[in-house]
């Protein structure tokens, strides 16, 4: 019989990008007293990584665990971006109700609605949590008035709207139900959780079910997975059935070697569990996300909404630039495979695939940022190698027409600027599907665009909204192939010798377009140092010293006035490439290249095309 169990809730904290989950959870680990009183305790201890630190941005969905008069509270922290929609999703599964936290100035988001639509669609309760209403231009008032609009606008139910909102300040680490109250510290956070999230449901003698959400990957133990108890209990030697909802062959016979539940930031060793625990399971090899662990002779697998596929592809390559090896710890072929390859053993939107070289890997992920966040990662660990320009992935139906990925894009702008974005979105054949005007007077607009036509469109829309345009995509499934884009080509700029960089070579330089790089900088013959205003490639010698005509000119030299370099970012790099191009990566440096460096046989390739 179903019962629910009062002594646990399972919450997932929802937002956008930079609107203080991580801080909130922070504080509720620092309230609970998950902290000893004198600990010294890191700001967002939740972002694990450091690229997640940086870039303010949690990839992962962590798990977490607070007490709250004798209720544990499990907090699932998840990703904002839509380019980890899928860890989303899988996320929710395991939750009975979500926090929505919204920025008491910025709103409501795209990616807020991406989040939130799927946690209305779980049928889950919300509670909206309006943080840093601390700041100077606060309009908390506002922001309520938009969430619920959102809410209509997603069809929540009548019990979905009848959420309650509370008012908070994670940095200062307090919440309110009312603006008028007096605040103090997290109390109310903590009530509003045991008050609306319901308990989880399932029937404690029943067979057991677990469905694996997430994959952690240690390399002492090798997969862990973590899921919640639905129905039964799970103990460690228990035998189970390994099944897939997706994957109907898959049928094996495992057992528990350890069984973990979380408490604060930490992993402890359990025997058992039982309904709505989330648990951790090591000792299972072939475990993946989407599996369920089953008791029992009728076995039952769980459904659950099937991992986005990848629509981008790029080849990872060994580094033979003449500056290979350089800066690098890891540089060869097998340091490059075994990364790859490991990095599947938690990324499920991933895909690693051999090609015909092997000092090539073909890399296929959910977008941009999917991709960047696994170059970031890599040459802070010490790797080196080079990647090609994205491309897109293509399915074919049965008549063999060719499909093209699509995606809707979501774009908050100034009205000044929604021309401009209409007409470059238009020549990327992009659709305009929806435009109205924010309470904020900005424009949004809903686009249904080809993925191939995002390729290096990022880095053109900041610089058309003067950096102030909002950008969110979705992957929208597979429709016919739109036909060629035209994109604007601007040649490059090539370095015709190697050598270092001198003013007088980049001051002769400048004259043909934007130069990458100043003065004293390594280069080598077939590297881009920058970009011309014309569709051709030129070459151009950087390295080149004047001849000394009389005693006077040499200090003239340093009159010269040089434009500052356009030093590029690892995303603005990725966009810039173009098919004859690769991007070299080294823990220090960010280097464009030809493919083909000699300037012969560059021109040959060329004609034979």
């Amino acid at each position: 019989m179903k019962t629910k169990r009062e002594d646990v809730r399972n919450v997932a904290i929802i937002a956008h990008v930079d609107h203080g989950k991580t801080t909130l959870v922070d504080q509720l680990l620092k309230q609970s007293g998950v902290f000893r009183e004198n600990q010294e305790v890191q700001e967002r201890v939740m972002d694990s990584n450091d690229i997640e630190r940086e870039r303010g941005i949690t990839i992962l969905s962590k798990n977490t665990a607070v007490h709250y008069k004798g209720v544990k509270i499990n907090i699932i922290d998840t990703p904002g971006h839509a380019d980890f929609g899928g860890e989303v999703e899988r996320v929710l599964k395991m939750v009975d109700g979500v926090i929505l936290l919204v920025d008491a100035f910025e709103g409501a988001m795209p990616q807020t609605k991406f989040v939130l639509r799927k946690a209305l669609e779980l049928d889950l309760h919300v509670i909206v949590c309006i943080n840093k209403i601390d700041r100077p231009e606060a309009r908390p008032e506002e922001v309520i008035d938009e969430v619920l609009e959102l809410l209509m606008d997603l069809e929540a139910s009548d019990e979905q709207l009848d959420c309650p909102f509370l008012y908070a300040s994670a940095k200062a680490g307090h919440a309110v139900l009312d603006l008028a109250d007096t605040p103090e510290n997290m109390a109310p956070l903590f009530e509003t959780i045991l008050k609306y999230i319901p308990a989880p449901e399932g029937d404690p003698d029943a067979d057991t079910q677990v469905l694996i959400s997430t994959i952690d990957y240690n390399e002492y133990v090798g997969r862990i997975g973590v899921g919640k108890v639905e129905n039964g209990k799970i103990a460690v030697n228990q035998e189970l059935t390994l099944l897939n909802h997706h994957d109907l062959d898959k049928r094996k016979k495992v057992k528990i070697s350890k069984l973990y539940e979380f408490d604060g930031l930490n992993k402890v060793e359990v025997k058992e569990a039982s309904i709505g625990s989330i648990v951790a399971i090591s000792g299972i090899e072939d475990i993946h996300i989407g599996d369920t662990l089953c008791g029992g002779d009728n076995p039952e697998a769980i459904p659950f909404q099937k991992i986005s596929e990848p629509t981008l592809s790029m080849n990872f390559m060994v580094n033979d630039s003449p500056l290979a090896g350089q800066e690098g710890k890891y540089i060869t072929s097998r340091h490059l495979r075994d990364r790859l390859y490991r990095e599947l053993n938690t990324d499920v939107s991933l895909r690693v695939e051999e090609t015909d070289s092997t000092d090539s890997f073909k890399v296929s992920g959910r977008g941009e940022l999917h991709l960047s966040v696994l170059i970031e990662n890599m040459r802070r660990e010490g790797y080196e190698f080079s990647v090609s320009k994205a491309e897109v992935l293509y399915h074919y139906d049965e008549n063999g027409k060719k499909l093209e990925p699509m995606e809707l894009a979501y774009i908050d702008v100034d009205d000044e600027f929604s021309g401009s974005v209409i007409q470059k979105l238009g020549e990327r054949k992009g659709e305009l599907r929806n435009m109205h005007t924010n309470s904020n007077g900005s424009t949004r607009l809903e686009f249904s665009i080809p993925a191939r036509g995002l390729i290096g469109y990022r880095g053109e829309f900041m610089t058309d909204t003067k950096g102030t345009g909002v950008l969110n995509t979705i992957f929208n499934g597979y429709e016919p192939y739109k036909g060629d884009i035209q994109y604007r080509k601007q040649g490059s700029l090539i370095a015709f010798e190697s050598g270092e960089s001198i003013t007088y070579g980049l001051f002769n330089a400048q004259e043909r377009g934007a130069l990458f790089i100043g003065p004293g900088v390594k280069v080598y013959a077939g590297m881009v140092i920058g970009q011309t205003g014309k569709a051709e490639d030129i070459e151009i010698n950087v390295c080149k010293t004047k001849k000394l005509t009389n005693t006077r000119s040499s200090s003239a030299d340093e009159a010269l006035k040089l434009t500052p370099p356009r030093v590029l970012s690892l995303e603005q790099a990725l966009e810039f490439i173009d098919t004859d191009e690769l991007l070299e990566i080294t823990p220090k440096s960010l280097r464009i290249r030809k493919k083909i460096l000699d300037p012969t046989m560059r021109k040959r390739a060329a004609i034979r095309k």
